[in-house]
This record gives C-alpha cells, structure tokens and sequence, in this order.
C-alpha cells in the first residue's frame, strides 16, 4: 500500500462515487416499503421504520390499470427491439456487403440523420403519424423508431470486419443471398446483435415522451406514462409510496435482460472497442 498510494486514492474516489450513485437507488427500493406518512416526512433512513407491502398490494390488487402497463411495456418493448434488430442488422450487412449504385450516398445520409437532435423531429413525426391515422395505437410509437442510425453503422462496421471466405464456402455449398444472412452472418454477430438489444429493449421500456404525445387512452399506457398519471390522479396528491413502489418493480426486466444477455452484450463491448 506504500507504493501505491496514487491507486489508493483512485479507489476511495471511485468508491465514493459509487455510494453517492447507489444510495438513492436503495432509498427507492427502501421508500417502496414504508409508509406514505414516513416516506413525507423527510427521512433519509434506509431501512424502514415500518416494514410494508401495502403500495405493492394497492397497485396489483386495486388499481386494475397498473397490470396492464406493465404488459403494455413489454410489448411495446419486445416487439420494437425485435423489429429493430432485424432491420438494423439487415441495413448493416447490406451496406457492408452488398454492391449498388449509391451505396455510399446512403451511407453517409444515415450516418447524417444521427446528427439530427430527435426534438426537431417530434412535429414532423407527429403530422405523419396523424396524416396515417395511427394517432392512440402502439404503430405510432415503434414506426417511427424502428430503424437506429448508431446500431446501423456499429452492424455494417461487424460485417465488414466478417470473413468472407465464409460466405463464399457457403456460396458454394448452394446458399443465396438471404440464406448467407440468416444461416451464416447473422447467429455470428450475437454479440453485436446483444450489445444492441439491451440498449434498444432500454430506450423502448424508457421512453416518455412519444407514448405521451401519440397515445390517449389510459389503457394503452406503457408503465412510464402510467407512472407519471399516478402522481397527478389522488386530487394533485401524490402517492410517492405507490410511486416507488411501481419505479421498482419497473427496474426488473431491465435487470432480467442484462441478466440473460450478459455474456454476449459485455463480449459485443470488448468486440466493438476493438473495432
């Protein structure tokens, strides 16, 4: 310890830092089993002074919206990564594999639209999706987003870096085009496809403001919106016990995702900043 004391002090730094990220995370989890009165009453304790599931037992025996929020998330979520997984990877291995005129052109204008701030885009997207009539159904929250700039380019940079002595082995034992894809270049890039599920499943579970601005019935609420209704339905008086309470149980499939993708998404990073 006496010859690194610079490793000491970097390690108290980073400890520090990590109690300080940690702590209201924990208060969360803690304020989900106290009381409304305790939670109000300005503690910063973490261990509640009364233990309770009251919040828990309100959200998923009273209110009858809440259940369906958090199905709402997940397909919401499920079935616009899925889309954007395959759309992403398709786009990428074109790009990196496919020869046409004005391949480059398309490139760099993809490339272009990643510069683009998506609050300029929010009118636009709003007109279009009213022109459609797709205003109220979940259409209107995974079109616009089913394709991903980043993930595009981070897809054709894996590609372009795949052997393709492989491919032409395939060529030659009869597979196509779409049969090199599915069968060859896309169970490879697990990791890549991994790395971009997690982050694209976390934007779709996270978003806010577009299920806000397209959707208008309670029901089709995902849980973010759902959430942020409950702080405003009790006569302006929000219930924070039932609202930590639904912010900590929609922590759980994120953690679940990270859980099962772990292996390929932490591969997909090493592979992507060696890239």
């Amino acid at each position: 310890m006496k010859k690194n004391p610079v490793k000491i002090i970097f390690y108290t730094i980073l400890i520090g830092y990590t109690l300080v990220t940690l702590f209201p995370f924990l208060w969360a989890l803690s304020a989900s089993f106290k009381t409304y009165k305790e939670i109000t009453g300005g503690g910063l304790n973490i261990i509640p002074k009364i233990f309770t599931l009251n919040a828990y037992r309100r959200l998923f025996l009273i209110d009858e919206n809440f259940p369906r929020w958090i199905v709402n998330s997940i397909f919401l979520s499920t079935l616009g990564t899925a889309i954007n997984v395959f759309l992403n990877s398709l786009a990428g291995y074109s790009l990196a594999r496919l020869s046409f005129r004005g391949k480059n052109f398309i490139f760099y204008l993809i490339l272009a639209t990643i510069m683009i701030p998506g609050q300029v885009l929010l009118i636009p997207n709003y007109l279009i999706v009213k022109n459609l009539g797709l205003l109220n159904s979940y259409s209107a929250v995974i079109l616009p987003s089913a394709v991903n700039a980043t993930y595009i380019f981070m897809m054709r940079q894996f590609y372009i870096n795949f052997p393709k002595q492989i491919e032409e082995a395939a060529a030659l034992d009869g597979l196509g085009r779409f049969g090199i894809f599915f069968r060859i270049a896309l169970p490879v890039s697990m990791p890549a496809i991994a790395t971009q599920a997690v982050f694209i499943f976390l934007g779709f579970w996270n978003e806010f403001l577009k299920p806000k601005l397209y959707l208008t019935s309670p029901q089709k609420y995902p849980l973010t919106v759902g959430l942020q209704s409950m702080m405003s339905r009790y006569n302006g008086i929000t219930q924070w016990d039932e609202v930590m309470s639904g912010s900590v149980i929609s922590l759980i499939p994120i953690l679940l995702i990270y859980i099962v993708l772990n292996k390929y998404f932490m591969k997909g990073i090493r592979t992507s900043a060696e890239k």
